[in-house]
């Protein structure tokens, strides 16, 4: 047996996790829309990326069935844009988020809200005195299974990660899940290797990204699927409006974090662009109900 396999994998850890999200907020502020959100948008004609980020958050509290819920979770939380939006919009009474970003959760902090609780906590750890309404998770799930690992050791990761929001959830609840996938346009010539190696080493270290069907089959007889949809096109234009909005700040941002990170996330951004036009990511939404 590997070492991998010895110990059960709950995700990348707390100093991964660092390397990519704890960059500085003010760097991310610079290109992020103002609510801050990191994640594939939900366009519609005529669309601010503020307002896609927006679509987007309302589309996966309705998957979840989060609306008015008294208690929701949010895996993964980020910088708090989808626990704002819980309590400010959707009637939710408790929202609370996990992250393993401090500065993530610094942020959140500082603008104290009595309805929103974050914790610097892995999902597996997580234990609430009572169970959730709803879970959603965006963005998070690649996260949750190394670089490197045989695919029957990742469908087991994910499948821990399902048992425990299962756990979690009360009687009928629901798990709206985001998360990048590979993608259906699976013939890779040399440079999109090299492309997708970088992000992978240089962006966001000890993360991989699933297969469809390794999500499936990792939920099977815990949740049922009630909706998916790829929206591939919609994480193009969304890394497309970053790297615009980076680009315009480079002098300012070279200033908080330096040459070197600023050209490395363009360069991920502007390829990444491509990889989703491509077929070659895919960014799935999914509706889980707890069985």
């Amino acid at each position: 047996m590997t070492a991998l396999a010895a110990t059960p994998y709950a995700g990348a850890s707390a100093d991964a996790i660092a390397h990519h999200y704890d960059v500085g907020n003010d760097f991310y502020r610079l290109w992020l829309d103002a609510t801050m959100t990191y994640s594939c948008a939900l366009w519609a004609e005529g669309d601010t990326l503020e307002r896609a980020q927006q679509r987007k958050l309302d589309h996966l509290i309705a998957l979840a069935g989060a609306g008015g819920a008294e208690r929701v979770l949010d895996v993964g939380c980020g910088w708090g844009s989808l626990l704002r939006r819980l309590v400010e919009r959707h009637g939710v009474r408790h929202a609370s988020g996990l992250t393993l970003s401090r500065a993530q959760a610094q942020a959140l902090s500082a603008a104290a809200d009595a309805r929103i609780a974050v914790h610097v906590e892995n999902w597996s750890e997580h234990r609430p005195a009572q169970p959730y309404d709803a879970i959603v998770s965006i963005g998070a799930f690649e996260h949750f299974a190394q670089f490197g690992l045989p695919r029957h050791e990742r469908v087991a990761a994910y499948r821990r990660f399902f048992t425990r929001c299962r756990e979690l959830l009360a009687p009928g609840g629901r798990l709206g899940l985001q998360t990048n996938v590979k993608g259906s346009n699976v013939r890779l010539d040399r440079r999109t290797a090299t492309e997708l190696r970088f992000v992978a080493e240089r962006i966001f270290p000890e993360s991989e990204l699933p297969w469809p069907s390794e999500i499936l089959a990792a939920s099977e007889k815990l949740f049922a699927v009630r909706s998916v949809r790829d929206d591939a096109e919609h994480y193009a234009r969304t890394c497309a409006a970053w790297h615009e909005r980076l680009a315009a700040a480079r002098e300012h941002a070279t200033r908080l974090v330096g040459a070197s990170t600023v050209e490395d996330y363009l360069h991920y951004l502007d390829v990444t662009v491509g990889h989703f036009r491509r077929r070659h990511l895919g960014l799935l939404r999914i509706s889980f109900e707890r069985v």
